[in-house]
């Protein structure tokens, strides 16, 4: 029997996924009372209305974010998002810099590489913001070499946003490597093979968008 796990976070009205970026808002466009009067007796519908940034909640980010010329969202290849052949690499609880040492001697050609280090936990409060893990330039290197399909891990950034440089977003997406951030859920995911999914929107001139990602397992 297969199983789905859910690897996303829920996108809730005021929820903030990144500090100095706007929370979404979301709201009715049309209630269901106001949309009476246009359909018969018994009958109504409702339209809601979302204002938020593309970084919102659990997100895919395409070459595009990063490079002006790169694929954007409804360039990306759903070969690329979906269906991927998955890998957990389970980090050691509580470091911050994630190396090429984690990966090395493991088969990723063509995978989902997805990078468990239980920084979700601290979803939706101030903790998720500080001193989160994340992957150093030699393990971007590592990870370009070996043929990842793509890159996820359950943190705030990737990235150090220490300073300003922004190494393992500008080597995987150079090399066509989407990277998906704000993950959740990867330590339920049992050891041994799965698939993993995570399809944005088909936005056109958008580089980041958020995902309904999720693990199938059996």
């Amino acid at each position: 029997m297969k199983h789905l796990i859910d690897l996303s976070h829920t996108i809730e009205d005021g929820i903030i996924t990144y500090r100095g970026l706007p929370a979404p808002v979301i709201c009715d466009f049309l209630s269901r009372e106001d949309s009476r009067s246009h359909y018969d007796e018994g009958t109504s519908f409702y339209i809601g209305k979302i204002e938020m940034v593309a970084n919102t909640g659990t997100y895919v980010d395409s070459p595009f974010h990063r490079f002006a010329d790169g694929k954007d969202l409804s360039e990306l290849p759903l070969e690329s998002l979906v269906d991927l052949d998955g890998v957990i690499f389970h980090a050691e609880r509580g470091k911050k810099r994630i190396g090429a040492s984690l990966f090395k001697g493991a088969d990723i050609r063509g995978k989902a590489v997805l990078v468990h280090t239980g920084w979700s936990d601290f979803w939706n409060t101030d903790q998720y913001f500080e001193n989160h893990p994340f992957l150093t330039l030699d393990a971007a290197e590592y990870l370009r070499d070996a043929g990842a399909a793509l890159v996820g891990i359950d943190s705030l950034n990737i990235d150090d946003i220490s300073g300003g440089a922004r190494p393992v977003h500008t080597t995987l997406l150079g090399a066509g490597i989407p990277i998906a951030e704000h993950l959740c859920n990867i330590g339920e995911i049992p050891a041994g093979g799965f698939k993993f999914h995570a399809a944005p929107a088909k936005v056109k001139h958008f580089g980041t968008f958020p995902v309904r990602a999720y693990a199938v397992v059996g």
